[in-house]
């Protein structure tokens, strides 16, 4: 169950801000219509996560738990540092796939969103340190939905009274300490 919950709760912190809440602000204003974006948000999430979820699980297949306890915790340490660098969406990626309806385009635009984004990395470092990649997607695409679905349902005006920098910095801040205790191998002195 940790698993599930550090992952619900990393990936919805380090949404907040994100380019993918802010397309989700901008496809509730442009389509007025929550529910076929939130199902959007909701399957491009389960498809993309879980095509990192397996790449996690396949890595820890292939490489040798030393090298896997660096690179993972090298790796949360990057996404700490990343996670204190805005996004910014460009147009474009909200004009992908008009024709093919909210839900289409929703789709559409937030796979391509994720695809390479720090949560997407953040599902493939997790699923390779818990050894859980369903657990791990599942909280992931929660911690998605929760920063999403408000920012689809109340738009830019809830949006402008979040402190964006204390929850990045809380986001980069759990990033920092994960990469800290892997690289420490402090889960050693808890067996």
């Amino acid at each position: 169950m940790e698993a599930l919950f550090i992952s619900t709760g990393v990936v919805a912190l380090a949404e907040i801000g994100d380019k993918t809440q802010l397309l989700a602000f901008i496809l509730a204003a442009r389509f007025k219509k929550p529910i076929p974006i939130i199902a959007g948000i909701l399957c491009a999430t389960l498809v993309n996560h879980g095509l990192a979820g397996a790449l996690g699980a396949w890595i820890t297949s292939v490489v040798s738990p030393e090298t896997m306890r660096w690179a993972l915790g090298l790796s949360f340490i990057g996404m700490a540092i990343w996670t204190m660098i805005p996004d910014k969406i460009e147009e474009e990626e909200t004009q992908v796939a008009k024709h093919l309806g909210v839900f289409g385009a929703t789709f559409i635009t937030f796979f391509l969103a994720e695809m390479g984004d720090k949560t997407q990395i953040a599902t493939v470092a997790l699923a390779a340190h818990y050894g859980a990649p369903l657990l791990v997607i599942a909280g992931t695409t929660l911690g998605m939905l929760l920063a999403d679905v408000p920012a689809v349902f109340l738009g830019n005006k809830f949006a402008a009274k979040i402190p964006m920098k204390l929850v990045h910095s809380i986001a980069a801040g759990i990033f920092a300490l994960m990469g800290l205790l892997t690289l420490l191998k402090v889960e050693k002195l808890f067996q």
